[in-house]
């Protein structure tokens, strides 16, 4: 008896749990649910992918930083066939991508065909790859500025392996070339990768100069058309972002105009700062911690919070 009241109950369970499945399947596949969330794939190409895109960075670090990722035993004998290898494997990796990208895309650009998408892809792909001495050196520079910025810096070896502003400029200085190349989404999810592991947000449109340093970085913002100048030293939690989006006349946000701060060259922004609009802070100035900045500040200035009060209670007394 005990046997046919389990079995009763669980043909009545997997009943249910059918009744279930079929009604959330059945609701999920009505186009009402899925049309502004369903991708379909355009001319047959698959999306891009995030897991090929990260291995294609971290084989661009080993021909970046030579010795410190991938092979540590490289000579200069063998380099050039080690960075060979590695270059010519990002090449054919990034060339496809960036192809899968174009049909993620093509349907807000307008592209019926796809004829010559493989051709333009590769030959995009073959320009990044001119810019990586370009990119080596700009980092450089950044890992010397954090070494000279950062009392705690034992050697430019530990800053390359160790600073998370170094992570995230390197995967800032590919992103942004691909940017500049109008490459399609791959730049935002290179950029992405980086966000996610460092907690610093740098935008592949930003331009920055050299010699760039954030020190601690964890919070730091740096919206798409922001503009910073070389010798500049961010702190952790530094926004240099919009004020505002000016809507047209349908209500729909106006993109790719000016909104971010412009910041020139040797200025110090320290912890929490917060600079927001089209405002310019001039060179050799100082951004005091967790200050709120919505206007252009002179060459020089020295922008800083009030100065804390000290006060006595007595008798349980407070504010």
């Amino acid at each position: 008896m005990l046997q046919s009241k389990e079995k009763n109950s669980s043909g009545l369970w997997e009943k249910s749990r059918q009744k279930v499945l079929d009604q959330a399947i059945a609701e999920l596949c009505h186009p009402d649910s899925y049309q502004e969330v369903y991708h379909r794939p355009e001319h047959g190409h698959p999306m891009p992918s995030v897991r090929i895109l990260s291995e294609m960075v971290e084989l661009l670090k080993t021909v970046l930083f030579p010795g410190y990722f991938g092979d540590s035993e490289i000579s200069r004998a063998s380099m050039p066939y080690y960075l060979g290898a590695n270059v010519d494997k990002v090449y054919r990796m990034l060339g496809e991508q960036i192809c899968r990208g174009y049909c993620f895309l093509c349907h807000l650009n307008e592209q019926q065909e796809c004829e010559n998408c493989e051709d333009a892809s590769m030959h995009l792909a073959g320009t990044f790859i001119a810019t990586l001495p370009r990119i080596r050196s700009c980092l450089a520079t950044d890992i010397k500025a954090a070494y000279q910025g950062d009392p705690a810096a034992k050697s430019l070896g530990e800053i390359i392996f160790c600073y998370p502003s170094i992570l995230a400029l390197t995967h800032y200085r590919i992103a942004h070339e691909l940017y500049h190349l109008k490459v399609d989404l791959i730049p935002r999810i290179i950029a992405e990768l980086s966000h996610s592991k460092t907690g610093i947000d740098i935008h592949p449109g930003a331009e920055i100069g050299k010699n760039f340093f954030i020190d601690h970085g964890t919070g730091t913002v740096i919206g798409e058309t922001s503009v910073i100048g070389n010798n500049v030293r961010l702190y952790q939690g530094v926004t240099l972002g919009a004020k505002s989006f000016p809507q047209d006349e349908s209500g729909t946000l106006i993109k790719e105009i000016p909104r971010h701060p412009i910041v020139e060259d040797n200025v110090i922004i320290y912890s929490g700062a917060t600079i927001l609009g089209r405002v310019t802070i001039g060179r050799d100035s100082v951004i005091g911690g967790n200050v709120w900045v919505t206007e252009d500040v002179s060459p020089g200035s020295r922008v800083l919070q009030k100065k804390n009060r000290s006060l006595s209670f007595v008798h349980g007394e407070g504010i």
